[in-house]
């Protein structure tokens, strides 16, 4: 009778989960919070069903939900694999998994770089569709200074390429059993994380240009501030890695949670050099100069 039930495959059923529910109504009252976050910062309402829902704390509450669910759910993953479950076939499904998430990450910048390669290729269209010289007719806007692509955005186009080569370390020195050398490698890829993330919000806090106001503004903050969170992101998705590395739960033949954090990673690289060369050399080649 037992063997009735035995399992006689390599496919894992997962147990009932309500993380795949409470995820999703966490992430609809997060983005409704985000409207009556953003009535509340520009000081208007947003009614409801004759409730003023202008406040910031749905916003909070729904994030929390969120966060929460990633923790618990990926928790449960991480389990899963300790005890044996993720088989070569599921381990398989994850990588495809991962793959297909990177590729539409890549989609997601591809919008980005599309709207500033519209607004950059073609200003006088742009300004014919807002009927509105504010451009100049002219890339960069008339009367915009851009940043320096040799002063900050240089030094984290270093920061990222060195970060890039400490996770390939981390990586090389896990298979190879190397614990010690894993932990370092993931130990500096940390830090320097983090010194890009307050490298870019201090330039932000020093830009000679805002995200309202013009066009070069708001397609340059979009793409390189969803980069930076990606690249937040990318550093908690390490740190992850580094306590489970601490704690011994990686081996040569089954880690690819590390996999999936340093695929993630080098892609967070490759984005930068795109946004590098496109936006901060090219897109400001012939502009003024920001001396700031």
């Amino acid at each position: 009778m037992a063997d009735t039930h035995a399992k006689h495959h390599d496919y894992h059923i997962v147990d009932p989960s309500p993380w795949p529910l409470v995820g999703s109504v966490g992430a609809f009252i997060m983005f409704f919070g985000l409207v009556g976050l953003m009535r509340y910062s520009n000081g208007g309402q947003f009614v409801v069903f004759g409730a003023d829902l202008a406040t910031p704390w749905i916003f909070v509450a729904g994030l929390v939900i969120v966060l929460y669910t990633m923790y618990a759910w990926w928790a449960d993953m991480v389990r899963e694999s300790l005890h044996g479950i993720h088989t070569k076939v599921v381990s398989l499904s994850l990588r495809y998994g991962m793959i297909m998430f990177i590729a539409s990450e890549v989609m997601f910048f591809v919008a980005w770089f599309w709207a500033f390669f519209d607004a950059s290729l073609y200003p006088n269209e742009a300004v014919q569709a807002a009927r509105t010289n504010v451009l100049g007719g002219q890339w960069p806007p008339a009367g915009i200074e851009v940043l320096d692509p040799l002063h900050l955005p240089l030094f984290n186009t270093i920061t990222l390429l060195l970060s890039g080569t400490t996770v390939t370390w981390a990586h090389h020195a896990l298979i190879h059993g190397d614990r010690r050398g894993l932990i370092q490698g993931l130990a500096l890829t940390v830090v320097l994380g983090l010194i890009f993330s307050y490298v870019q919000y201090f330039e932000y806090a020093h830009a000679p240009f805002a995200f309202s106001g013009s066009i070069y503004g708001a397609t340059f903050f979009m793409a390189t501030g969803f980069h930076g969170a990606h690249v937040i992101i990318g550093t908690i998705f390490l740190i992850v890695c580094l306590i489970r590395a601490v704690s011994g739960q990686f081996t040569p033949t089954k880690h690819f949670g590390f996999e999936a954090a340093a695929w993630y990673w080098h892609f967070v690289d490759v984005v930068w050099l795109f946004l590098f060369f496109c936006i901060y050399v090219w897109g400001g080649w012939g502009g003024v100069i920001h001396q700031g």
